[in-house]
Parts: structure tokens; C-alpha cells; sequence
């Protein structure tokens, strides 16, 4: 049931790309992203030039300038691989900003027989991006002991430890803003199972170059007809 759902809510999603408000929060987002992303690897490549410094001396060959190009360039390649894993908390920055704009138009065209939501006052909103991104950061360099010692399963314990994070804090950020913070809370204790699923459904292809942009905003909405689909089951 939970299987169906997930991708019920995803076949959804797809199907908005036509929409304009929904296309220019998706380009929003990547363009934010690659933003991130850019933002890193010229950080790391900054760190790798002031250790190598302008040149670099070799044992009998002595002064070289070309181990600092095949460097830049090692550290790009690198960097790609790290992007698998930073994507992670970038998402979880991702969906903080723009979560409330994909919901509003995820619901005003699925959704409009809804009164408005109740936006999330700034600071709160700040307090959870802050926690949650907090969470996720701690959480993955823990677990690197675990991938070291797991090491052949190491990408699946990436994808279910980030599932069950990015999981919660999307159907969170979701949830909040129709039926507030206890509300939110019950129904994910009570429907985690779906939700981890969602979440490791949607941290594959996060480890994917090129198609992890999408992801951040893409699980937003999807994410938002979870929490629709959840709450009708209560009623």
C-alpha cells in the first residue's frame, strides 16, 4: 500500500512539470543548488591551492607547477564523487526554502477545495532548517564509522540512514503547515514506514551527478501528496 502510494504521489509530481508557477521553482531550485554545490568545490579547490601552494618540489626532479594542474583537476573529479554525498544536506537546505512554494502550487492544483495553510513563522522556520540540517550532518559523519566497517554495504546503509532523515524532515515541513507540529509529529510516528521508504526512494538518485539537482524539489512535492494521502486516511 505504501509502495503504491509513493508512487502515486511521484506520477503526480511528474505530471505538474507543465505547469509554469511549478517549472520556475524547480529552475529555482537547481540553479540554487548547482549554487551550493559551486560554492563547495571552490572552497575545497581555495584549501587545496594554499596547501600545495604555487608550485610543488619533487624529489631529483625538483621545482614543478604541473602537479598543481593535474591536482585542480584530480580535485574536480573529486569533487563529483563528493557531491553524492553533500547533495544530502543541500536537499535538506533545499526543501527548508522552497517547500512552502512547491506545496502552494502542488495544492492549489490537486488540492484547492483547501483553506490557506498556515505559514510557519520565520524564526521557526530558521530554528528547523538549522536542527534538522544539524541532524543530518552529525548523523552522516558518525556513520562513516559504519561504512568503514560495513564498507560492502556502505551505500545501502547511506541510502536508508538519509532515507529515514530526509523522510522525516520533508514529510515534516510538509505536515506543519496543515495540522501544526504535534499533528505533523503523530502522523509520522505513525506512518514512518511509508515515509523512510519515500525518503531512501528519493536518496538514490540523489547519489546520481546530474539527476540529483531535480531530487531536492521534486521530493518537496512528492512529499506533499504523501502528507495529503496520509491525512485523508484519517478522516
Amino acid at each position: 500500500m505504501g509502495v503504491g502510494m509513493i508512487f502515486a504521489a511521484f506520477a503526480k509530481t511528474l505530471g505538474q512539470l507543465g505547469d509554469p508557477r511549478f517549472r520556475r521553482v524547480l529552475w529555482l531550485g537547481i540553479g540554487l543548488t548547482i549554487v551550493l554545490l559551486a560554492m563547495a568545490y571552490v572552497g575545497f579547490l581555495w584549501f587545496l591551492q594554499w596547501i600545495l601552494g604555487p608550485s610543488s618540489t619533487l624529489p631529483v626532479v625538483g621545482e614543478v607547477t604541473w602537479v598543481n594542474d593535474l591536482a585542480t583537476w584530480a580535485s574536480l573529479l573529486f569533487m563529483i564523487v563528493l557531491s553524492v554525498f553533500l547533495m544530502v544536506p543541500v536537499a535538506s537546505a533545499i526543501t527548508s526554502m522552497f517547500l512552502d512554494d512547491v506545496a502552494h502550487a502542488v495544492e492549489d492544483k490537486h488540492y484547492p477545495h483547501l483553506p490557506a495553510a498556515t505559514s510557519v513563522p520565520f524564526g521557526e522556520a530558521v530554528k528547523d532548517t538549522v536542527n534538522f540540517l544539524g541532524i543530518i550532518i552529525a548523523a552522516n559523519l558518525l556513520a562513516l564509522v559504519v561504512y568503514a566497517i560495513f564498507s560492502p554495504f556502505a551505500l545501502f546503509i547511506f541510502w536508508a540512514l538519509n532515507g529515514f532523515l530526509l523522510g522525516r524532515e520533508y514529510f515534516t515541513l510538509a505536515a506543519i503547515r496543515r495540522v501544526g507540529r504535534a499533528g505533523a509529529k503523530q502522523l509520522r510516528r505513525k506512518h514512518m514506514g511509508t515515509i523512510w521508504l519515500a525518503g531512501t526512494l528519493m536518496a538514490i538518485p540523489l547519489s546520481v551527478p546530474l539527476m540529483n539537482l531535480a531530487i531536492p524539489i521534486l521530493g518537496a512535492a512528492t512529499f506533499t501528496h504523501i502528507f495529503h494521502a496520509v491525512a485523508a486516511k484519517q478522516q
